[in-house]
């Protein structure tokens, strides 16, 4: 085909990103920009839309213009995102009525709390394959429909709609209130607590109960098609806009885990494990979701259970930003490396609850193990060991839940950089732990959906022909000691049960 790349749109927690693929799934050119992390009051964190969305459109214009590309080079366009962040906009004006609600914002927990009732936690889990947690997306709407003022009233009339991300991008990219459209995909819709995970439709009973009207819901496509095409003001006029997949799900894709029992974790603000069950939705005991893996066009839906860490990487940055520990987040590396072990101190990033296999959102986040012994390097060791210890848990829910024992772990994200913690990674899991050449998987992943829905890549068989391994860590540590760091993880874990009550005021 005349056409050469594919351009991703990877819209994260912290930034927004472009990405110009060739055919190869290599990376030709990257356009990145920051947006504010909004806290106005402890547990909130929010997100400005509008920002959001003119970051997009400035990364775009930077890939484009560093590849040296125009739109007619450009075979499709896929967009990855932030899952359970949440927009709710007025359709008419295109202006949203509160900023974006974070995942990991705790504000809903009252509203969680209510929605379980009797039935608790579990409440909805059977059809939606989620637990009631202040995570995902239905509660965020209920509450900004509950706090706005004359939010509900519009949302009645039919001015208001929501979306995750992917959504806000889209319909901005499409036309806006000229035409946008508005349109999620499986994966995202799967994170909101609204879609019934056997028919892949809105529950209409769900969103009653969470007073959410359904005219604002988008329409749920699959994860590869066109839904739209690049608006004609735009800088991608009449480009197809062909493919939709979360974060998780997209970097799933793009490590072309396509097998069941094949596993990936993605170390990045928080860390998500994604094991692929096939056709199969399997119901977790342990603590896991399950969700929507990938649908690509007309086949089968394949699902996946999922293990979701709220603070890996963001551990990292507060010892950056909140405590000046360092003035750059790969400096960890060398202070950690200044100690030969963690010195007896353990950390528990509990800042917004504890997510898989526990989701307690009354946890808070404890420092222990302390003697006049510990120094900043043990310190920066303990955060490091953190993450292994909370995905090694992660993997161990998994195990049980699916009865598949992994071979091997793939990993990416940017933590993967850190060779002290991938060598502590596959101590802890016993098994190897592999990154691939292009690690920006999440990015790959929605491209590689984009481009086969549009004919540039066949399927998936091409993913797996592009995927390359670039380095491999093999568990080389004493049984005993890894089982004894293992257990005192876990003593320091029930440290953070039950911080918050009425005593606790945030």
């Amino acid at each position: 085909m005349t056409d050469k790349y594919v351009l991703a749109i990877d819209q994260g927690t912290t930034s927004s990103r472009a990405i110009v693929f060739d055919h190869s799934g290599q990376i030709v050119a990257t356009g990145q920009k920051e947006h504010e992390q909004i806290f106005p009051r402890a547990g909130w964190v929010e997100h400005n839309p509008v920002e959001v969305w003119n970051n997009v459109r400035a990364v775009v214009a930077e890939a484009l213009s560093t590849a040296s590309v125009n739109h007619q080079e450009i075979a499709a366009v896929g967009i990855t995102n932030q899952r359970e962040t949440t927009v709710v906009w007025d359709k008419k004006t295109g202006e949203p009525v509160y900023n974006a609600i974070v995942w990991q914002d705790t504000r809903t927990a009252k509203i969680v709390e209510d929605l379980g009732g009797d039935e608790g936690q579990d409440k909805y889990k059977a059809r939606v394959g989620l637990p009631l947690a202040t995570y995902f997306c239905g509660p965020k709407v209920k509450w900004i429909l509950d706090n706005v003022d004359g939010a509900r009233e519009r949302a009645e009339a039919g001015d208001l709609v929501m979306g995750t991300m992917d959504t806000w991008v889209l319909w901005n990219m499409t036309g806006g209130v000229d035409g946008g459209v508005h349109v999620t995909d499986v994966t995202n819709a799967s994170r909101t607590m609204l879609m019934d995970l056997k028919t892949l439709s809105w529950d209409a009973d769900i969103a009653a109960d969470m007073t959410i009207p359904m005219s604002m819901l988008p329409e749920i496509k699959s994860s590869a098609e066109v839904y739209g095409v690049g608006r004609a003001a735009g800088l991608l006029p009449d480009v197809p806009i062909a493919g939709i997949l979360g974060d998780q799900q997209a970097a799933t894709f793009g490590q072309a885990c396509f097998e069941p029992g094949m596993a990936k974790n993605t170390y990045g603000t928080g860390n998500f494990m994604l094991l692929n069950t096939g056709e199969a939705i399997v119901p977790s005991t342990n603590g896991l979701l399950t969700t929507v893996c990938y649908k690509i066009g007309d086949k089968p839906a394949i699902y996946a259970l999922e293990g979701s860490i709220a603070v890996t990487g963001s551990l990292v940055q507060w010892l950056r930003d909140n405590m000046k520990m360092f003035n750059s987040a790969p400096e960890v590396e060398e202070l950690a490396a200044t100690v030969e072990d963690n010195g007896g101190a353990y950390f528990v990033p509990a800042f917004s609850g504890l997510f898989a296999p526990y989701w307690k959102s009354d946890a808070r986040g404890a420092l222990v193990g302390l003697t006049r012994y510990v120094n900043r390097g043990h310190i920066a060791r303990a955060v490091l060991e953190a993450t292994a210890y909370q995905t090694r848990e992660v993997l161990e829910a998994m195990e049980a839940d699916s009865g598949v024992k992994l071979a091997e772990l793939k990993v990416d994200g940017g933590m993967t950089m850190n060779e002290t913690l991938m060598q502590f990674q596959a101590d802890q899991l016993g098994v190897d732990v592999v990154r691939p050449v292009v690690a920006e998987t999440t990015a790959l992943g929605a491209a590689y959906a984009a481009g086969i829905a549009v004919g540039y890549w066949e399927g998936e068989q091409d993913v797996i022909d592009n995927w390359a391994e670039a380095k491999r860590w093999t568990p080389n540590v004493d049984e005993a000691d890894r089982d004894r760091l293992f257990r005192n993880w876990k003593k320091a874990v029930t440290r953070t049960f039950d911080w918050v009550d009425e005593d606790v005021k945030e």
